[in-house]
């Protein structure tokens, strides 16, 4: 069971343990989580989303899902 997420993190390490998280990244506008090798932080800073931000937003979600 994932239970928090970092930067440095791999999309596909992320997915492989709970793929539920998918829809917050396309929703996010990371549409790449068929590139499972990028890193959380590189692939943000490619679509130029705020990679502090989405990893709160996942961490929230997972929390919240957890509890």
């Amino acid at each position: 069971m994932l239970k928090e997420v970092t930067k440095d993190m791999l999309i596909g390490e992320i997915l492989q343990a709970d793929a539920t998280v998918a829809p917050i990244l396309m929703a996010s506008g990371m549409h790449c989580i068929g590139c499972p090798a990028s890193q959380v932080e590189e692939a943000a800073m490619v679509h130029g989303i705020d990679s502090d931000e989405l990893v709160t937003k996942i961490n929230e979600y997972l929390a919240t899902k957890n509890a």
